[in-house]
C-alpha cells in the first residue's frame, strides 16, 4: 500500500470521531448562541444606560465650569445667552442651555428666544433648589423645542449658600438614541420611556406602533420593564402579532432619573441568526474535511523526503550561524513552499538584523565617544575659568602695581589679554560640550564671516580655491558669534570632504526676504527678513534620499571612523534655536548649498557701550559673604572685596555659609559659587539663606551653567560669569547692593 493510500486511511480514520463531536458540538451552539443573544441584548441596554450616565456625568463637569464662568455669573442677559450660545455651538448634544433664576424664571438662554418660561413646575428644578452640589435630572419634552430631552439641572450657590440661580441643559435624546442605533446598525430596536410610560424616544422599526408622546403604560411590555429585579429578557407579542424580544436596562441611577431604557429584536431574527450559524458552521466542517484530504493526496503525491532534506540542510546551516543560506529555487507550492519562503526571509532578516546591530553598535561607540569628550572637555572648561579668575585678577594688580615701569606693565598686560583669549577659547570649549545655553548678541554677520576667513582657508587646503561674497548694507541679526563661527566652520569642513580631488567653495551673506513658496527642509513656509549665510560647493553632490536624511542626527555617508553624523544636525539645531532655518539644495556631480536663515532685527542706536575699563563703580563698606569651593579663586576674591572697602567672610561650602549666618553680625550680601561639592550647590544656598535672612542680596558666579541659573521663588539674584575683571566684580556688587535698598512694595 503505498505512502498516499495509508496517509489518506489515517487522516479519515482520524477524523471521524472528531467530526461527530464537531457536530454535536455546533447543534450546542445553536442554543447558546441564542442564548448568547439574549445577553447581548441586555448589555446593549446597559451599555446605552452607561453612556447616558458618563453624558450625565460630563454634563454635570461642564455646568460646574460654567458656574464660575463671569458670563453667566452675570445679570447682562444678552451677553449671558450669546456666551451660552458660543458653549452651545461647542456641544451638539444639547438642544439648549439656559439659567434659572431662583424664582423659577427663565433668565438667558442659548436659543436666544427671549421667551418667559415659569418653570416652578418642573421637577429638576424643585429638586435643583433644595440640593447642594449635585445635579437633578429628569427626562421630559422641551417647552421651547419640544423635543424629548434629559434635563440635567446644577444649582449655582453663593459662598453663604444662597441660589443664585439654575444651570440647565437639555440633553437630545433623539441624537443620543440615533447614534446607538447606527452602532447597533439597526439590528436592535432602542425605546426610551419615562417614569409614566410615556414614550420618548420610539424604535425605528415598521413594526412599532405607538408614536412619540403616547402612553404605554398599562402594556405587558411596559410592566416588564417597571419591574426592579424582574427577568432579564421577556417575549412581548404586539398588536399586528409580531412577538419581540426585549431587554431592559438595570441601571438604578438612570431608572432613579424617571427613565428606562428598552431594547429589542424581532425573535426570528434572532432565531434564524442561530440557525444560519449553525449552517454555516457544518458547511465550514465539511469544507474543512474535504480541503484537508485533498491537501493529504497532494502532498502525498508530492516528493515530501527530498524538500524535507532541503529544509532540513537548510536549518542547519542557520545554526551554525551561517546567515547567507538560502534554499534556492524551485520552491514546492503549498506549505513546504511557504516553509521554505519563510525560513529564507527569516535568514534574510536575521542577516540584516546583524548588519544593523553592528551599525548601531558603532554608532552608540561614537556616541559614547563624543559625550565622554564633551564631559571632558566641559570639566576642563570650567577648571579653566576658576584658574582664568585668579591670573586676571592677578595680572590686573600687576598691571596697577607697576605703573611705573612701562615694560613690566605691559608684560602684565599681555597676560591680561591672554586671559582674556583663554576665556574666550573656554566659551567654545563649553558650547562644543553643550554646558552653557546660547549667548545671542547683535552682531553684523558679515564681519563675523571676514573675521574667519583666514581660518575657513586655511582649513579647506590649497587645493580648493575659496571665494567670499557679501551684500550690502547687511541687516542686525541677534545670534551666538562662536556658536554661528561653529557652524560654519561644520558646512566648510563638510564642503570640504565633498571635494577631495579640489574644486571651488563659496561663501555668501546678503539680506533675503522670503516668501510663502521659500520652504526650509523640512517643507515649512517661513516668510519674513532674514541674513542669509550660503556655502556652496562644487563637490560631488547628494542624491534625493540622502539629501532628505542630510540633517539627521548619526545619519552619515563618510568611511568608518570619519564623521560622526552630528555636524549638520548641529547646525540645524542651532538655526532653528535662534529663530532660523536651513535650506539645502544638493544633485549628484552638482555640488551642494547649505543656506542659513537668521532673523533681521531692527538696527539699535548706540551700540556700542562704553568698554567695562571705562565704568567707575564706587567702592563699598558692606559686609559680604563670599562661598567658594576653590581656594586660590577664594583667596582671590577675598583680596579684591578687601580692596574695594568691603569687609569679607569667606567660606568653602554651603554648610559652612549657613552657620555664618546664624551667627549674629550685618551680612548685607551672599556672593556664592552656582556649582560647589558637598551635596549644596548655590540657588539651594541662596533659598536656605534668604530663609535666615530676608533682607540678604544674592550674588552668583559660575565657571558654567548647563541651564540657566533657577533664582528660588522671592530670591533677586544676579550671576556673574567666570573670568571677571575687577571693574565687572565692583560693577556687579553694588548693583546688587543697590538693589537692596529698594522700598518694599
Amino acid at each position: 500500500m503505498s505512502l498516499r493510500t495509508r496517509l489518506l486511511i489515517l487522516v479519515i480514520a482520524a477524523m471521524l470521531v472528531p467530526a461527530s463531536l464537531v457536530g454535536l458540538r455546533f447543534v450546542q451552539n445553536r442554543t447558546s448562541e441564542i442564548n448568547a443573544a439574549l445577553a447581548n441584548l441586555a448589555a446593549s441596554a446597559d451599555d446605552i444606560a452607561s453612556d447616558l450616565n458618563e453624558k450625565i456625568q460630563g454634563t454635570a463637569q461642564l455646568h460646574y465650569g460654567l458656574a464660575r464662568a463671569r458670563d453667566v455669573d452675570t445679570r447682562d442677559k444678552a451677553a449671558c445667552s450669546a456666551f451660552l450660545s458660543d458653549v452651545r455651538e461647542e456641544y451638539p448634544q444639547f438642544t439648549g442651555i439656559l439659567t434659572i433664576d431662583p424664582d423659577g424664571s427663565l433668565f438667558c438662554d442659548s436659543l436666544r428666544t427671549n421667551r418667559a418660561l415659569d418653570l416652578n413646575d418642573r421637577a429638576y428644578f424643585k429638586q435643583a433648589k433644595v440640593s447642594q452640589g449635585v445635579v437633578a435630572v429628569e427626562p421630559v419634552f422641551g417647552r421651547l423645542t419640544g423635543i424629548s430631552v434629559l434635563q440635567i439641572a446644577y444649582p449655582v450657590r453663593s459662598d453663604a449658600g444662597v441660589l443664585k440661580f439654575v444651570l440647565l441643559a437639555s440633553f437630545n435624546l433623539n441624537k443620543f438614541a440615533e447614534f446607538h442605533d447606527k452602532r447597533l446598525l439597526a439590528e436592535k430596536e432602542i425605546l426610551f420611556v419615562d417614569s409614566k410610560g410615556t414614550v420618548l424616544v420610539a424604535p425605528k422599526g415598521s413594526g412599532w406602533s405607538e408614536p412619540v408622546g403616547a402612553s404605554i403604560a398599562g402594556s405587558d411590555l411596559f410592566r416588564f420593564a417597571a419591574t426592579p429585579d424582574g427577568e432579564a429578557s421577556r417575549e412581548v407579542t404586539d398588536r399586528q402579532g409580531r412577538t419581540q424580544v426585549w431587554a431592559v436596562a438595570r441601571s438604578p441611577s438612570i431608572r432613579k432619573a424617571g427613565l428606562t431604557i428598552m431594547v429589542g429584536r424581532s425573535k426570528d431574527g434572532l432565531v434564524a441568526e442561530a440557525n444560519r450559524r449553525l449552517y454555516e458552521d457544518m458547511a465550514i466542517l465539511a469544507v474543512a474535511s474535504l480541503l484537508l484530504l485533498a491537501g493529504i493526496w497532494i502532498l502525498a503525491t508530492v516528493s515530501v523526503g527530498r524538500q524535507i532534506g532541503r529544509l532540513a540542510a537548510m536549518a542547519k546551516r542557520l545554526g551554525l550561524g551561517d546567515l547567507s543560506a538560502r534554499i534556492p529555487p524551485p520552491h514546492p507550492s503549498g506549505e513546504l513552499g511557504g516553509l521554505m519562503a519563510l525560513l529564507n526571509g527569516t535568514a534574510e532578516s536575521l542577516e540584516q538584523q546583524r548588519a544593523a546591530i553592528a551599525d548601531l553598535s558603532h554608532k552608540l561607540s561614537q556616541s559614547q565617544k563624543m559625550e565622554a569628550m564633551g564631559q571632558l572637555t566641559g570639566g576642563v572648561a570650567h577648571d579653566f575659568n576658576n584658574l582664568l579668575t585668579v591670573i586676571l585678577g592677578n595680572s590686573e594688580h600687576l598691571a596697577d602695581r607697576l605703573a611705573g615701569n612701562k615694560e613690566l606693565q605691559r608684560i602684565a598686560s599681555d597676560i591680561a589679554t591672554a586671559a582674556e583669549r583663554g576665556s574666550d577659547l573656554t566659551r567654545s570649549l563649553l558650547a562644543f560640550a553643550r554646558k552653557q545655553p546660547l549667548r545671542p548678541r547683535e552682531i553684523d554677520i558679515g564681519e563675523k564671516v571676514v573675521g574667519m576667513e583666514q581660518l575657513l582657508r586655511r582649513s579647506l587646503g590649497e587645493h580648493i580655491e575659496c571665494s567670499f561674497a557679501f551684500g550690502t548694507d547687511l541687516w542686525l541679526t541677534s545670534v551666538d558669534p562662536g556658536q554661528l563661527a561653529t557652524a560654519l566652520l561644520n558646512l566648510v569642513l563638510n564642503a570640504r570632504d565633498a571635494m577631495p580631488d579640489g574644486g571651488r567653495l563659496m561663501v555668501e551673506v546678503r539680506n533675503n526676504s522670503l516668501g510663502q513658496s521659500d520652504l526650509d527642509v523640512n517643507g515649512e513656509p517661513r516668510p519674513g527678513d532674514y541674513v542669509m549665510v550660503a556655502v556652496t560647493d562644487s563637490g560631488c553632490g547628494m542624491a534625493a534620499d540622502v539629501a532628505n536624511r542630510a540633517f539627521e542626527p548619526f545619519f552619515t555617508t563618510k568611511e568608518v571612523g570619519k564623521g560622526t553624523g552630528l555636524g549638520l544636525s548641529m547646525v540645524y539645531g542651532f538655526a532653528q534655536q535662534s529663530g532660523g532655518l536651513v535650506q539645502l539644495q544638493s544633485e549628484p556631480g552638482q555640488g551642494s548649498v547649505v543656506r542659513l536663515f537668521f532673523p533681521r532685527i531692527a538696527a539699535t542706536l548706540n551700540e556700542e557701550t562704553a568698554p567695562a575699563e571705562q565704568i567707575i563703580a564706587p567702592d563699598g563698606s558692606e559686609t559680604v559673604l563670599v562661598v567658594e569651593d576653590d581656594d586660590m579663586v577664594r583667596a582671590y576674591v577675598e583680596s579684591e572685596l578687601r580692596t574695594l572697602g568691603y569687609h569679607v567672610i569667606a567660606t568653602s561650602n554651603g554648610p559652612a555659609a549657613l552657620e555664618v549666618l546664624r551667627q549674629p553680625g550685618d551680612i548685607h550680601l551672599l556672593f556664592t559659587d552656582v556649582v560647589m561639592p558637598g551635596g549644596m550647590f548655590g540657588p539651594e544656598l541662596a533659598r536656605q539663606a534668604t530663609a535666615l535672612r530676608p533682607d540678604l542680596k544674592v550674588l552668583f558666579t559660575s565657571g558654567y551653567s548647563q541651564n540657566p541659573v533657577k533664582t528660588p521663588d522671592g530670591v533677586d539674584a544676579r550671576i556673574l560669569t567666570k573670568p571677571f575683571k575687577r571693574q565687572d566684580l565692583a560693577a556687579m556688587l553694588r548693583s546688587a547692593l543697590s538693589a537692596l535698598s529698594a522700598p518694599p512694595r
